[in-house]
Protein backbone atom coordinates (compact mmCIF):
# COMPACT_ATOMS: atom_id res chain seq x y z
CA UNK A 1 0.00 0.00 0.00
CA UNK A 2 1.42 3.00 -0.76
CA UNK A 3 1.64 6.23 1.42
CA UNK A 4 -1.25 8.15 -0.73
CA UNK A 5 -3.33 5.75 -0.21
CA UNK A 6 -2.93 5.66 3.85
CA UNK A 7 -6.04 6.99 5.82
CA UNK A 8 -5.07 10.05 7.31
CA UNK A 9 -7.06 9.86 10.20
CA UNK A 10 -6.11 6.37 11.29
CA UNK A 11 -2.62 7.98 11.65
CA UNK A 12 -4.01 11.54 13.79
CA UNK A 13 -2.60 12.07 17.01
CA UNK A 14 -6.10 12.92 18.68
CA UNK A 15 -7.16 11.66 21.66
CA UNK A 16 -11.17 12.39 23.51
CA UNK A 17 -10.94 14.44 26.39
CA UNK A 18 -13.58 15.89 28.77
CA UNK A 19 -13.01 20.22 28.90
CA UNK A 20 -15.81 22.29 30.30
CA UNK A 21 -18.86 23.17 27.63
CA UNK A 22 -17.94 26.85 25.92
CA UNK A 23 -21.74 27.16 25.62
CA UNK A 24 -22.28 26.66 29.12
CA UNK A 25 -25.04 28.94 30.98
CA UNK A 26 -25.10 29.69 34.64
CA UNK A 27 -28.01 30.62 34.45
CA UNK A 28 -30.19 27.47 33.57
CA UNK A 29 -29.92 24.11 34.92
CA UNK A 30 -27.68 21.89 34.24
CA UNK A 31 -28.48 18.87 32.08
CA UNK A 32 -28.57 17.29 29.27
CA UNK A 33 -29.46 20.24 26.82
CA UNK A 34 -26.91 22.42 29.16
CA UNK A 35 -24.16 20.16 30.39
CA UNK A 36 -21.45 21.60 32.44
CA UNK A 37 -18.41 19.50 30.68
CA UNK A 38 -18.39 18.17 27.12
CA UNK A 39 -16.31 15.58 25.26
CA UNK A 40 -13.40 16.64 22.67
CA UNK A 41 -11.14 15.68 20.44
CA UNK A 42 -7.57 17.70 21.60
CA UNK A 43 -4.62 17.38 19.05
CA UNK A 44 -1.89 15.69 21.03
CA UNK A 45 1.02 17.23 19.09
CA UNK A 46 -1.29 21.50 19.31
CA UNK A 47 2.11 21.84 21.82
CA UNK A 48 5.11 20.03 23.79
CA UNK A 49 2.69 20.14 27.32
CA UNK A 50 -0.28 18.08 25.25
CA UNK A 51 2.19 15.39 23.74
CA UNK A 52 4.48 14.82 27.16
CA UNK A 53 0.87 14.44 28.71
CA UNK A 54 -0.25 11.69 26.38
CA UNK A 55 2.51 10.31 26.72
CA UNK A 56 2.20 10.49 30.84
CA UNK A 57 5.16 12.29 31.35
CA UNK A 58 3.65 14.82 32.64
CA UNK A 59 0.97 14.82 35.84
CA UNK A 60 -2.36 16.36 35.62
CA UNK A 61 -1.59 19.12 37.67
CA UNK A 62 1.61 19.06 36.22
CA UNK A 63 -0.52 20.03 33.10
CA UNK A 64 -2.73 22.52 34.58
CA UNK A 65 0.16 24.39 36.04
CA UNK A 66 1.86 23.93 32.56
CA UNK A 67 -1.59 25.43 30.85
CA UNK A 68 -1.57 28.29 33.56
CA UNK A 69 1.49 29.57 32.78
CA UNK A 70 0.93 29.42 29.20
CA UNK A 71 -2.29 31.71 29.92
CA UNK A 72 -0.56 33.88 31.96
CA UNK A 73 2.60 34.45 29.87
CA UNK A 74 -0.14 35.31 26.94
CA UNK A 75 -1.88 37.52 28.89
CA UNK A 76 1.29 39.69 30.30
CA UNK A 77 2.18 40.10 26.24
CA UNK A 78 4.83 37.19 25.76
CA UNK A 79 2.99 36.06 22.21
CA UNK A 80 0.62 38.75 21.67
CA UNK A 81 0.80 41.72 19.50
CA UNK A 82 1.24 45.38 21.23
CA UNK A 83 -2.33 46.41 22.45
CA UNK A 84 -3.47 50.40 20.88
CA UNK A 85 -4.45 51.87 24.07
CA UNK A 86 -5.70 54.82 21.87
CA UNK A 87 -8.77 52.81 20.39
CA UNK A 88 -12.15 52.97 22.12
CA UNK A 89 -13.73 49.61 23.46
CA UNK A 90 -17.08 49.58 22.13
CA UNK A 91 -18.25 45.96 22.86
CA UNK A 92 -18.78 47.24 26.82
CA UNK A 93 -16.36 44.99 28.03
CA UNK A 94 -15.67 45.09 31.43
CA UNK A 95 -12.65 44.15 31.66
CA UNK A 96 -9.20 46.38 31.55
CA UNK A 97 -6.83 45.60 29.79
CA UNK A 98 -4.09 47.06 31.51
CA UNK A 99 -5.26 45.44 34.56
CA UNK A 100 -5.40 42.22 33.26
CA UNK A 101 -1.64 42.85 31.71
CA UNK A 102 -0.29 43.96 34.58
CA UNK A 103 -1.59 41.32 37.02
CA UNK A 104 -0.39 38.59 34.78
CA UNK A 105 2.81 40.04 34.66
CA UNK A 106 3.26 40.73 38.37
CA UNK A 107 1.92 36.76 38.71
CA UNK A 108 5.12 35.87 35.88
CA UNK A 109 7.73 37.66 38.33
CA UNK A 110 6.57 35.35 41.09
CA UNK A 111 7.22 32.19 39.07
CA UNK A 112 10.51 33.58 38.35
CA UNK A 113 11.50 34.07 41.66
CA UNK A 114 10.18 30.60 42.72
CA UNK A 115 12.14 29.27 39.65
CA UNK A 116 15.27 31.08 39.29
CA UNK A 117 16.12 32.22 35.94
CA UNK A 118 17.31 28.66 34.36
CA UNK A 119 13.85 26.84 35.04
CA UNK A 120 11.90 29.98 34.67
CA UNK A 121 13.61 29.91 30.90
CA UNK A 122 12.49 26.04 30.24
CA UNK A 123 9.33 26.33 31.57
CA UNK A 124 8.67 29.64 29.45
CA UNK A 125 10.30 27.57 26.21
CA UNK A 126 8.40 24.25 26.67
CA UNK A 127 4.99 25.49 27.86
CA UNK A 128 4.26 29.31 26.74
CA UNK A 129 6.78 28.42 23.19
CA UNK A 130 5.58 25.04 23.00
CA UNK A 131 9.50 24.58 22.20
CA UNK A 132 10.14 20.51 22.45
CA UNK A 133 12.90 19.16 24.93
CA UNK A 134 14.74 18.06 21.78
CA UNK A 135 14.66 21.84 19.81
CA UNK A 136 16.06 23.25 23.09
CA UNK A 137 18.97 20.76 23.22
CA UNK A 138 20.74 18.20 21.06
CA UNK A 139 22.29 16.55 23.85
CA UNK A 140 20.40 13.50 25.57
CA UNK A 141 21.96 13.57 28.79
CA UNK A 142 20.97 17.24 28.81
CA UNK A 143 17.23 16.54 28.02
CA UNK A 144 16.93 13.82 30.38
CA UNK A 145 17.79 16.43 32.69
CA UNK A 146 15.74 19.18 31.71
CA UNK A 147 12.95 16.68 31.58
CA UNK A 148 13.37 16.15 35.19
CA UNK A 149 13.84 19.30 36.14
CA UNK A 150 10.49 20.46 34.21
CA UNK A 151 8.55 18.06 35.86
CA UNK A 152 9.75 19.23 39.43
CA UNK A 153 9.40 23.18 37.96
CA UNK A 154 5.73 22.53 37.55
CA UNK A 155 5.10 20.60 40.51
CA UNK A 156 6.69 23.62 42.33
CA UNK A 157 4.36 25.85 40.43
CA UNK A 158 1.52 23.85 40.90
CA UNK A 159 2.12 23.83 44.60
CA UNK A 160 1.86 27.59 44.44
CA UNK A 161 -1.00 27.99 42.79
CA UNK A 162 -3.11 25.30 45.24
CA UNK A 163 -3.40 22.85 42.13
CA UNK A 164 -1.38 20.04 43.40
CA UNK A 165 -3.24 16.56 43.76
CA UNK A 166 -0.65 14.98 45.56
CA UNK A 167 2.78 15.15 47.28
CA UNK A 168 6.23 14.03 44.95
Amino acid sequence: MSKANRNPSAHTDVRRARVENPYFQKDHREGATNPRHINADLNVKESAVETLFARRFLGFSQKRAADKFRELWETAGGKASSIDYTLDRVDGGKSDVVATRLIAAQEMKRCRELLGVRGFETIQKVCAEGRSLTEITPHKRERLTMADNLRADLDDLAAMWGMQTKKR
